[in-house]
């Protein structure tokens, strides 16, 4: 079975789509204080099967790339460099966009004028965020790739990148430069865009998604182009996926490797991290390839196929109706304390939701909470069909 360099690999999409579902399925919990363990991020070292949905999606971004710019020759020229900027631009306002929504506090301080309320949301909007990565990975990881051309060159430039990212955290960090505390990924975005501007969820200002793993992701990006690389030429299908396993376990074994001496972290990508996310996106590709592109096995994976092909419609989308369900809806109700008396609480259009059609079912639990990550999956999943049967196509 043959393959032309402009054909496509549905594989591609439907891993896409399902690293979409992820996304959406592990950002939306009914409870955050009631999920699965393999559904939480590792608290700082480690990897659950929630790490590498991220790392999954930067790669496919990657191996797509190496499709559409066959167009070009796999070189930097002007239209090229047009597109590379472009979309990359459009992607980090977009993300930019999804983080200032709704655009307005909907908790506003009743002591200050809305004027002030409104001046102090935009004074701690988030900067960074997951399209954000994304865009900038996208475009340095793009241009390395058109700019090298060669799988040879493409090979040694990750490995300046991830050397550069490594020696910036060994070098200018604290005494222990891959914890928390004395990592200086999260002062190096505080410098950058303020304290106010960065994300606060670990307790201190450190974001995950900031400037300094841009470098080390743009090496997942790379790996993911070089993959699509070898798909797209493979004059068998077969042949490739023999390929991919074999990377794909080398891969795997040199972020076990390296995670012996630079922890497997997420949250700073770090080289072990960037490799053995990669060495299972490498395997789950060839695993996807074998059985729909060769098998012909698609028809179990049309939902999947839908949201690939909508994906970052899908993931904004969810975005926007989390926080329209999440903070914008909401209205206030007496409801019975723990003490016996009646108190006045605000019930968000969310709350409301995981307490009516969740819990009243299977209970305030990690069921429960699933149930309504589940259907919040769904619903995205339906409207992403119903593109598909359109035959619309939403991109950036």
């Amino acid at each position: 079975m043959t393959t032309s360099t402009t054909q496509r690999y549905t594989a591609l999409d439907v891993l896409r789509g399902m690293t979409v579902a992820g996304m959406i399925l592990v950002n939306n919990p009914g409870s955050w204080g009631k999920i699965f363990p393999p559904l939480r991020h590792a608290e700082w070292v480690g990897c659950t099967p929630t790490d590498l949905v991220f790392p999954f999606f930067l790669f496919i971004v990657g191996a797509a790339l190496a499709f559409s710019f066959a167009k070009y020759n796999d070189t930097l020229n002007k239209s090229s460099v047009k597109k590379l900027v472009k979309r990359s631009m459009l992607i980090f306002l977009t993300g930019l966009a999804l983080n200032a929504f709704p655009f307005y506090p909907t908790s506003p301080d009743p002591q200050l004028s809305f004027g002030a309320n409104y001046m102090d949301y935009l004074g701690h909007i988030r900067i960074f965020g997951v399209l954000q990565r994304i865009a900038m990975c996208y475009l340095v990881g793009g241009f390395v790739a058109l700019w090298l051309h060669s799988p040879k060159k493409i090979a040694i430039g990750m490995v300046a990148l991830i050397a550069a990212h490594w020696a910036i955290l060994w070098n200018l960090g604290g005494y222990e430069p891959y914890s928390l505390k004395e990592n200086i990924s999260g002062p190096i975005d505080v410098m950058l865009v303020g304290v106010n501007h960065v994300y606060k969820g670990f307790g201190i200002p450190f974001d995950p998604e900031g400037v300094l793993g841009v470098l080390s992701g743009s090496v997942t990006v790379l790996l993911g182009y070089l993959i699509g690389g070898i798909i797209r030429k493979s004059k068998e299908k077969i042949d490739a996926v023999g390929q991919l396993y074999t990377i794909g376990l080398l891969s795997l074994g040199l972020g076990v490797v390296l995670g012996i001496f630079i922890p497997i972290i997420k949250a700073l990508w770090t080289p072990s991290y960037v490799f053995y996310a990669g060495g299972w996106s490498i395997l789950m590709l060839a695993l996807f390839i074998y059985f729909i592109d060769i098998k012909g096995k698609e028809k179990f994976f049309y939902p999947f196929r839908a949201l690939g092909l909508n994906p970052l419609f899908a993931f904004v989308m969810a975005g926007v109706f989390s926080k329209v369900l999440g903070r914008v809806i909401k209205w206030s109700v007496m409801a019975l304390q723990d003490d016996g008396t009646v108190k006045e609480v605000t019930m968000t259009a969310s709350k409301w939701i995981y307490q009516n059609c969740c819990v009243s079912i299977l209970g305030h639990n990690e069921w429960g909470s699933l149930m309504y990550a589940l259907m919040y999956v769904a619903v995205f999943t339906a409207m992403a069909i119903f593109l598909y049967k359109k035959k619309i196509v939403i991109k950036l």
